[in-house]
């Protein structure tokens, strides 16, 4: 299977007003943006960590209703937030405000704080990779059980790179992986996720490769796309008002990489 490469944008729902946000992934499809993620913490991540912030999941049900195109989803879901069959339910619902175009995003979590102020028990990385694991199934069980089912199939991302648990999951249940860091590093994670896939027989070439990507540097792409990456993600957040003006580079880079 060859994916197309597509440019997703990371609106951060951080030090923005929640208006300002809305307006961002409006004119990120306007742009002709493939996929706007948000991300699930209670709290920004970066500058004031007391500074204003949204949740994910009512937030991807407003970006249902305000955009007709463009994929939507969390770039990630903390699976230790929600009980496995509440969150199919929810991803099941908001794909179908959408009309079939959620990405579920899933990863086991890391940020304590959250965990901490909400009233989650913060476990070990062990532990939280493990519940992860248990929820995967859950949440395809529970998506076969509901009626009406969701629109399509919807694409399972799991983030992180962890080699012997993350990885092999995403071999397991996903259809999309998101990775960290530079070219050197996905393209390294890429080669043990394939080994993971021809473990348990599956064709490596049927998960989409997914990474992020820094605003001002269309010309890492390339290196990325070796790296084995289609999807790039571009991170704004509140603080520069969601200046979107550095898609334009790598929206052009795209379509000249896709031309026939």
């Amino acid at each position: 299977m060859t994916f197309p490469i597509r440019i997703g944008v990371g609106l951060q729902p951080q030090h923005a007003e929640y208006s300002t946000i809305r307006d961002a992934v409006v004119r990120s499809e306007e742009m002709g943006v493939d996929v706007a993620f948000n991300w699930d913490h209670f709290f920004p991540l970066s500058g004031d960590p007391n500074g204003k912030h949204f949740e994910c999941w009512t937030m991807l049900g407003s970006w249902a209703e305000v955009t007709e195109r463009i994929e939507i989803g969390p770039l990630v879901t903390c699976n230790s937030y929600r009980n496995p069959e509440l969150l199919a339910d929810m991803a099941r619902t908001v794909d179908h405000a959408s009309n079939g175009r959620l990405i579920l995003g899933l990863g086991a979590g890391w940020f304590e704080k959250d965990y901490d102020e909400y009233g989650y028990e913060f476990g070990t990385k062990g532990s939280r990779l493990a519940d992860l694991r248990e929820a995967l199934p859950r949440i395809e069980q529970r998506m076969a059980r509901l009626n009406p089912p969701p629109k399509r199939d919807i694409p399972i991302l799991i983030g992180g790179g962890g080699e012997k648990k993350t990885l092999r999951y995403t071999a397991e249940f996903a259809d999309i992986w998101h990775g960290f860091g530079q070219a050197d590093v996905i393209a390294h994670k890429n080669r043990v996720l394939d080994q993971h896939c021809n473990d348990i027989g599956r064709d490596p070439a049927t998960i989409e490769r997914s990474c992020g990507a820094k605003p001002t540097e269309p010309g890492s792409g390339d290196a990325l796309v070796e790296a084995g990456a289609t999807l790039i993600t571009v991170g704004f957040d509140g603080r520069s008002s969601y200046d979107l003006a550095p898609l334009e580079d790598w929206l052009a880079w795209r379509d000249e990489k896709n031309a026939p």
